[in-house]
């Protein structure tokens, strides 16, 4: 598992002293208020940060880091991504997953036949649906619902899953 969630990326710059424009990774953007430090992945190198001011400006972050205190620093860190310690991470509800989890997780059918393995995710609105890629390169889509998905182990990378009809 991952050891520090994406949670978003650094856009733009927001103003003269120093703020960035985040798009959030998360569901609930509130959440940033919670946080004290994050990350910055800088050439695949992760530096902390400790949050002086967050602000919320339409779907978007505006967030203000210690000792950031003008444009041009803040313009530096415009496309990096945000990183949060796992610890700091919100608790998930039962039969949820973080994405970084899932993917790479080998998907198999309730009679043990390798489907692939999870390559994204994306929503639709009512509910996540799995991208599914085997080694010839076919792709299958599977609804993130409890009558498909019957068995998740994030920490052995498997998944078990009732192929309904139609979706292969």
């Amino acid at each position: 598992m991952e050891n520090f969630l994406e949670i978003g990326q650094i856009v733009n710059s927001y103003g003269l002293k120093g703020q960035m424009k985040v798009v959030p990774f998360t569901d609930n953007i509130q959440r940033f208020s919670k946080l004290k430090t994050i990350y910055i992945e800088i050439e695949k190198q992760l530096k902390e940060f400790k949050i002086e001011e967050v602000k919320y400006h339409k779907n978007n972050i505006l967030i203000k880091l210690e000792n950031i205190n003008d444009i041009n620093v803040a313009e530096k860190y415009k496309n990096c991504y945000i990183k949060i310690d796992r610890k700091d991470a919100v608790k998930l509800p039962e039969d949820t997953y973080f994405i970084v989890d899932l993917i790479g997780i080998e998907v198999f059918t309730q009679e043990s036949v390798l489907l692939g393995k999870i390559i994204d995710v994306f929503p639709t609105g009512s509910n996540d649906v799995y991208v599914v890629k085997n080694e010839l390169g076919k792709q299958i889509l599977l609804p993130a619902i409890s009558e498909v998905i019957k068995n998740v182990d994030i920490p052995n990378k498997k998944m078990i899953v009732n192929l309904i009809k139609g979706l292969v």
